[in-house]
């Protein structure tokens, strides 16, 4: 079960949140749902999770309808369970009842033959922040290109 194939990632989630901590979540799936997320259907842009009842419920994650599918497809943006440990969901309530944190899935892959989310626990991000990181990623992309051309 060590292979993972990764089917979607949120590159939003990196730019506008600091994340702080990364859990591993299963998800409740329908079938056609399992067969279009291995055609690599799925988009995870504005998605979020919350708790909701005692459980953590994924919105609008959107996997596409299974293209050989029927009339009984699935809603692509249907609010999913995620499955999560009793003490992890305690733990959740307590750190997202804090002011500014929220969980964000940040991927979705097979392990195996399960489907998981890499959900995160993030805060978000100022603008200046942003601009800051952008900043040093290019001071850092330069760098890099200076000393890739001292040693040619």
């Amino acid at each position: 079960m060590g292979n993972i194939r990764v089917i979607a990632t949120n590159k939003k989630a990196f730019h506008d949140y600091f994340i702080l901590e990364k859990l591993e979540a299963g998800i409740v799936l329908v079938g056609t749902e399992v067969k279009s997320l291995r055609e690599g259907r799925a988009n995870l842009k504005d998605s979020y999770a919350q708790l909701k009842d005692g459980e953590v419920v994924l919105f609008n994650c959107h996997i596409s309808p299974y293209r050989h599918g029927n009339i009984n497809n699935h809603d692509p943006t249907r609010e999913r369970k995620l499955l999560l440990h009793h003490r992890e969901i305690k733990r959740l309530i307590g750190k997202t009842e804090q002011r500014g944190f929220t969980l964000v899935p940040l991927r979705i892959y097979f392990k195996g033959q399960i489907v998981k989310v890499e959900l995160g626990l993030v805060k978000g991000k100022k603008l200046y922040d942003k601009r800051k990181e952008l900043k040093e990623k290019a001071i850092e992309r330069d760098v890099q290109a200076a000393l890739k051309e001292k040693y040619r």
